[in-house]
């Protein structure tokens, strides 16, 4: 419902998709960046994952509608099935996904506030990533002014008429100021550099492409890929890290090139305020360094079945040929393989029809 100002005159309008979309958060911290964020945040219902420590009091600013997740509701909603959940990364956020009940999704990490376009104007991240979401992709066909239906833009001469229609966006994919997503190597090499590059942009990542896809700035329609949204077995007990948001970008960008969703990047961006050690995250990249070379070989010629009609049956079919090909890599693929199984009879469970058993609630839910 809109809020009325102290003039009858002065009506703000309802923010968008207020009631259809959940904000996402992993953190081990208290969440104090959100008041910079309260303007744009305020409105809508957060699901935030705490990770670490469940003994850990996470303080959450006044004023918030939110529910709290730690280890232990994990443990007690899901149980044997917990194990697909990561532990100590920030990959324990996907747990959002799963309980959410909302139609999109918006995930940030806590180390990212708001930015400022060239004119200085503070950027409203979400709202650019629910426009991103509601109007359609064009991967079948590159439109090289960018996004065709942006306003002040449309299809360049020679674009097919027969595919001006689009498809339905999936994934809005945003960028940051300041802090570049760089890997470890990139980050040692280049120890100051930072991004103050603004690009007025949106672009449909084109079918049969893969890209570098990063959690932290990332929203998208829960409905319609939210169960491929899986950020795989990272973190504490695992021989990898830093590779949870690459590995799910790989999977739903082989799910939407097969459902014929597509997938946005460019605007938004967030500030990314800190950089992390370098020396820490050679060590937890230094694996997925290698693996890499052969995964995204592995996803660049993955067939997936024409029977293969819903989110979930791509996943398993994915998972199969994970552990078939993958496996074969090293063994913590076949391990992974069962664990994307794992997760998908977990989000079916929870998010089974109407008429099913109430679920578990959260710890320390505010209203």
């Amino acid at each position: 419902m809109a809020a009325v100002a102290s003039s009858s005159s002065s009506v703000k309008p309802t923010p968008l998709l207020k009631d259809e979309l959940d904000i996402v958060i992993p953190t081990i911290r208290n969440l104090d960046f959100l008041e910079m964020w309260r303007p744009f945040f305020q409105p809508y219902h957060l699901i935030i994952v705490q990770d670490g420590d469940p003994s850990k009091t996470i303080k959450v600013p006044e004023g918030f509608d939110y529910e709290l997740y730690n280890r232990n509701d994990i443990n007690r909603i899901l149980g044997p099935k917990a194990s697909c959940i990561s532990f100590k990364d920030s990959a324990c956020r996907c747990f959002g996904y799963m309980v959410s009940k909302k139609k999109y999704i918006f995930t940030i990490d806590d180390d990212c506030f708001v930015a400022k376009d060239p004119s200085g104007k503070e950027i409203n991240a979400l709202e650019q990533h629910i426009k991103n979401l509601l109007s359609p992709s064009t991967p079948r066909f590159f439109n090289t002014l960018y996004d065709p239906y942006r306003d002040g833009a449309d299809f360049v001469r020679g674009y097919p008429f027969s595919l001006r229609e689009g498809v339905v966006t999936a994934v809005s994919h945003g960028l940051w100021l300041n802090i570049p997503d760089y890997d470890a190597p990139t980050q040692l090499v280049k120890p100051l550099e930072r991004n103050s590059r603004f690009v007025d942009a949106v672009l449909t990542i084109p079918k049969g492409t893969l890209f570098p896809m990063c959690g932290m700035n990332l929203a998208f329609h829960r409905e319609l890929i939210g169960p491929a949204m899986y950020f795989g077995l990272m973190g504490d007990g695992q021989p990898i890290g830093r590779y949870d948001d690459m590995w799910a970008g790989w999977c739903i960008k082989v799910i939407c090139d097969h459902l014929g969703y597509g997938v946005k990047t460019g605007l938004p961006y967030i500030w990314h305020s800190k950089a992390s050690n370098p020396f820490v995250n050679l060590k937890k990249e230094y694996n997925g360094i290698f693996w890499q070379e052969e995964a995204i070989p592995f996803f660049q010629s993955v067939v997936l079945p024409k029977d293969c009609t819903t989110v979930q049956n791509c996943y398993i079919e994915l998972s199969k040929q994970v552990k078939e090909k993958l496996g074969k890599v090293d063994p913590y693929f076949s391990k992974l393989a069962d664990a994307m199984v794992t997760w998908i009879e977990a989000w079916d469970e929870l998010n089974a029809p109407e008429g099913s058993p109430t679920k578990e609630v959260a710890n320390g839910a505010a209203k």
